[in-house]
């Protein structure tokens, strides 16, 4: 199993960013940009290096609050949509990482014009509103771009387009800046570029600053959140998994190390799933052939995701092998028990425990009976592992229990402070 190291912030802020917009190409890389664009704006303007950095990973998420990937593709497209509600929700989520909380206001006025603040002088300090504008001005010139022509051909309209925004949507001094910085083909070629990550990665603002597992398992708790939060049908489910696994884990004898780097994964799991549009995920009825086959798809992107992180080889493993069957049989990539570490074998039956408990649109929660038949046959049948399954038994009711209360307080938060929220909130 991973042991606990170090790893790159940049990196991993980057490769979770970049799956939060998997849900459509016309939004690839839409974080990423805005990243680019906010760095180079706040360079610019002689910032401190903290600030930078700040402005920097909340542009890197300052879409976590379109939870649903329709919300994200109506955002990028200019529709219709309570544009405020994704900010406060995106605020909220990342108060729930100690790291990202004073991030949280530059996301929730990233939608908050400048004659905005102006009516509401001394409300927020300095620091915030000049962030948050860095933050709506990079996301709107992205999304100003049309991804069907190239960018060269478009850059004096988006630039005309920024100018006429002076004092209004945004503050003047802010409205020059870009404008003298995005003066240069360089700068829009880099925005569109194939090669934004690693040029982010390698020159951005956070390419020296590594981790341990204490800060990357807060961050996988954010993710955890997003994944989650896609549907009420799933909004317990990572819970469920992560409480499960460290659960089978400490009765197996894995040590502290071990069970973290089996959280962490747990929490990052189904990470792909960011990818599915949650119409699949709430259907209530079976699903088609070609909708099947989008879900199935969720754990080839769990792993690139992950393993694009440097040092998460193992963890990338561990949280994308969960379909996979120790003879061969599961998906995507067909891998037999001889690949499957304990840690992966565990988060299998996790997922498989987790999700025959929970109510789904097309039926109910089971009970030990149920599901004793059906995991003990999957182990006879060689998919899963008999030992763990045994041990999962020997002590089921206090597993599900444990279970049960994480995913109690999980569904607890969704529906009292994401799924109801409103602009009041």
């Amino acid at each position: 199993m991973q042991e606990s190291g170090k790893t790159n912030l940049g990196n991993i802020l980057l490769s979770l960013s970049d799956a939060i917009d998997l849900a459509d190409p016309d939004i690839s890389m839409h974080q990423l940009r805005t990243a680019y664009i906010a760095w180079k704006l706040s360079e610019s303007l002689c910032l401190t290096g903290e600030q930078v950095s700040n402005i920097f990973i909340a542009s890197l998420l300052h879409d976590v609050g379109a939870i649903t990937s329709e919300e994200k593709i109506a955002l990028h497209r200019f529709e219709e949509v309570h544009i405020q509600l994704h900010c406060i929700k995106g605020a909220l989520l990342l108060g729930r990482v100690p790291e990202f909380a004073r991030l949280g206001k530059y996301v929730r006025y990233h939608h908050t014009e400048w004659a905005e603040w102006q009516e509401s002088a001394g409300s927020i300090e300095a620091e915030y509103v000049l962030g948050s504008q860095i933050l709506l001005l990079s996301d709107l010139a992205e999304r100003l771009i049309n991804r069907g022509q190239h960018i060269l051909l478009q850059t004096d309209s988006i630039r005309r387009h920024i100018g006429t925004l002076r004092d209004q949507s945004v503050e003047g001094k802010l409205v020059d800046q870009f404008l003298e910085i995005s003066k240069s083909e360089e700068f829009w070629l880099d925005i569109v570029s194939p090669r934004l990550y690693s040029l982010l990665f390698s020159q951005g603002p956070l390419r020296s600053i590594e981790v341990g597992n204490d800060r990357l398992e807060m961050i996988s708790k954010l993710f955890k959140d997003l994944i989650d939060f896609k549907s009420p049908y799933t909004a317990t489910h990572t819970s469920g998994v992560a409480a499960c696994a460290e659960m089978i884990s400490k009765l197996y004898g894995c040590n502290e190390s071990e069970i973290q780097s089996l959280r962490i994964a747990s929490n990052l799991h189904d990470l792909g799933k960011l990818a599915v549009p949650t119409s699949i995920l709430n259907k209530p009825g079976g699903l088609t052939r070609e909708e099947f086959a989008i879900i199935k798809s969720h754990t080839y992107y769990s792993y690139n995701i992950i393993n694009s992180i440097g040092g998460l080889h193992q963890i990338a493993e561990e949280a994308a092998f969960h379909h996979e069957r120790l003879d061969g049989s599961g998906y995507p990539f067909h891998i037999t028990g001889e690949r499957m570490s304990v840690g992966a074998r565990i988060i299998a039956i996790a997922d498989i425990f987790t999700a025959l408990i929970e109510v789904r649109p097309y039926r109910e929660g089971m009970g030990k009976a149920g599901m004793s038949r059906i995991m003990s046959q999957m182990a006879k049948n060689g998919f899963i592992d008999y030992s763990l399954v045994s041990l999962l038994f020997d002590e089921y009711d206090s597993l599900r229990a444990y279970v049960a209360n994480t995913q109690i307080a999980a569904k607890e938060f969704y529906s009292t402070r994401v799924d109801n929220m409103n602009i009041d909130n």
